[in-house]
């Protein structure tokens, strides 16, 4: 997850006293069109988005939380959008409001808060709902933009516990809606290739895999309380390392060990892990090792090294800047609009009616397998994942031959 609208605070109570800000309204934006048909056809994007597109049709997102990944990554991604664009807003701060309403065009009429949030259902501008909200309150928002009918896109990591995840996938089945979570690394060509390299076996079996990721947090994160984030940097970080693993490997692990770091600051995390270190074990004998931190900047690194070579990320997981290497050199890929592409992959798959890459279960899954490392940490036991949901990520159409 990312920050949150004018959350500041570790208390919920301040946040729950922020959601009763009252504002009124509905959505709609603008974004503009641009460019060219190249971007849908190199996607391979169905003939529904190429018919929306010569039209000048697209599907209408809004954001729930106008925290800094909103502000900083999704507005301006939705601003290159070719199938999707910036329709409405949903925050609890006026101040924001306001300052959205004249950045990005949005009328009064479409702009919505917490407790209004409902009457969303009525907008017919709106099609995605986009949820950017401390983890804890995933499945209530996802749940109640089932209710309104809208399809949606659910920031990582999906839930704070495997039970929620179930409820959301079910809240969505009800409504007969596309629902997708927000890995948007499944879209971006460095760690595309990563999955191509390992799951096709490029280099060989894979025998081990190394993935690190952490950063210092600050005192006043709303990721140390407990029951807005589920955990510590293993929810917030260490997500990208199961995951790099995961669809790098291209299978499931059997079992996982872990071990948590000790606490440098008692105080500062009195409620979540500082770091953890944990390793994903697999069929074929081969282990991936993992560290994750709040209290060490890590450079993020996913690597795999196989029988007849080696492929490495690094940095694997940032928003850009993202580099990486083989064996036989450098991967010489260029940086792309991740999110951009995420967004408009998504508003495809309801264009076309198709399976997203990312589906609620691959959230699922992957909740499934951290709360596996939390047990082994816990119990300082090898902890089975033989149960965990068999989504595996699969290699990109453009990227098979």
């Amino acid at each position: 997850m990312k920050n949150f609208d004018s959350f500041s605070s570790a208390s919920r109570r301040e946040f729950m006293r922020t959601l009763s800000l009252g504002l009124g309204a509905t959505l709609v934006g603008s974004s503009a069109l641009g460019g060219s048909l190249s971007w849908l056809e190199d996607a391979s994007y169905g003939p529904a988005s190429l018919e929306a597109l010569q039209a000048g049709k697209q599907l209408g997102v809004a954001l729930v939380g106008l925290g800094g990944y909103s502000a900083g990554q999704l507005a301006p991604a939705l601003q290159q959008t070719k199938l999707c664009k910036l329709a409405g807003i949903v925050t609890g701060t006026p101040t924001k409001a306001a300052k959205w309403k004249q950045q990005y065009q949005i009328p009064d009429q479409n702009i919505y808060d917490y407790k209004t949030f409902d009457r969303i259902a009525d907008n017919p501008a709106i099609d995605i709902i986009y949820i950017v909200l401390p983890v804890g309150l995933h499945a209530e928002y996802v749940e109640r933009a089932a209710r309104a009918g809208k399809h949606v896109i659910c920031e990582k990591p999906m839930a704070t516990s495997v039970a929620d995840c179930r409820r959301m996938i079910t809240a969505m089945q009800k409504a007969g809606k596309k629902f997708s979570i927000g890995y948007r690394l499944h879209f971006e060509p460095h760690n595309q290739e990563m999955m191509r390299l390992g799951q096709q076996k490029v280099y060989g079996p894979i025998k081990t895999m190394k993935a690190d990721n952490g950063y210092h947090a600050s005192n006043k994160s709303w990721r140390l309380d407990k029951e807005l984030a589920g955990g510590g940097p293993l929810m917030d970080m260490g997500i990208y390392c199961v995951q790099g693993i995961v669809y790098t490997k291209g299978e499931l692990p059997v079992s996982v060990t872990a071990k948590f770091g000790p606490k440098t600051d008692p105080e500062l995390f009195k409620e979540v892990e500082s770091s953890i270190n944990w390793q994903m074990q697999f069929a074929d004998g081969a282990v991936a090792d993992c560290r994750t931190s709040y209290a060490e900047n890590m450079n993020s690194l996913l690597r795999a090294d196989a029988t007849k070579g080696w492929m490495e990320l690094q940095p694997a997981y940032g928003y850009g800047g993202l580099d990486g290497r083989t064996s036989q050199g450098p991967m010489n890929i260029e940086n792309v609009p991740q999110q951009a592409r995420q967004m408009d992959d998504f508003a495809d798959c309801i264009l076309n009616n198709k399976p997203t890459r990312v589906p609620g279960e691959m959230g699922l899954r992957d909740m499934q397998i951290i709360e596996a490392i939390y047990r082994a940490a816990q119990t300082g036991q090898k902890v089975s994942t033989k149960d965990v949901v068999a989504v595996l990520d699969k290699v990109s159409p453009k990227l098979k031959q």
